[in-house]
């Protein structure tokens, strides 16, 4: 199986979930947040990192109903690790940041917040909430911080009920052109 038939299936699977408390899919939301990077000229790298962003939701089980989290599911971490056997740093690691990411622009931007959907704030606060200075000295010392927080931001745009974009199989060859080689 190649690594975009797999990610296909993964989709396949799991991504006509309901996407935790949004009014979308979680397979619409990544197409969603693909689209807006797209939109935005983002590099392939960034696109698919946009697309491949929740990967963690898909391959891993957690509660399908957000008032059952308990905790913080890592699926940012879940999802890079997952990433990173198929794909360079340029895709992983911003998908690796995007929580932080939303940390992060929490504490540095006061009006980010009031635009978080209410699923994102619930999720915040098992995140960690805001990040603290030493954090934010952290977060900004990475290397992919930057389109770690353009991820994020297309990932808040990403909760639009209905909006049309393209279908999973037509990023297939911006993943075939990135996956690392020998995948």
């Amino acid at each position: 199986m190649t690594i975009t038939d797999e990610i296909l299936a993964v989709f396949a699977k799991r991504g006509s979930g309901a996407y935790f408390g949004e009014r979308v899919s979680m397979t619409e939301h990544a197409l969603q947040a693909a689209h807006f990077a797209y939109a935005a000229g983002a590099p392939p790298s960034l696109v698919i990192a946009a697309l491949l962003h929740d990967v963690g939701h898909l391959v891993e089980d957690v509660p399908d109903d957000l008032a059952d989290w308990v905790s913080d599911a890592y699926h940012e971490e879940i999802g890079g690790r997952w990433l990173a056997r198929r794909f360079p740093a340029a895709v992983y690691e911003p998908v690796r940041l995007h929580v932080p990411a939303k940390r992060y622009l929490c504490a540095i931007d006061p009006q980010y917040f009031s635009k978080l959907s209410p699923a994102s704030v619930v999720t915040l606060k098992l995140q960690g909430g805001p990040m603290s200075a030493a954090e934010i000295a952290r977060f900004e010392a990475e290397p992919h911080h930057r389109d770690a927080v353009r991820i994020r931001q297309w990932d808040d745009q990403g909760k639009v009920a209905g909006l049309a974009t393209a279908d999973v199989a037509s990023y297939r060859g911006l993943i075939e052109e990135l996956m690392v080689s020998g995948s």
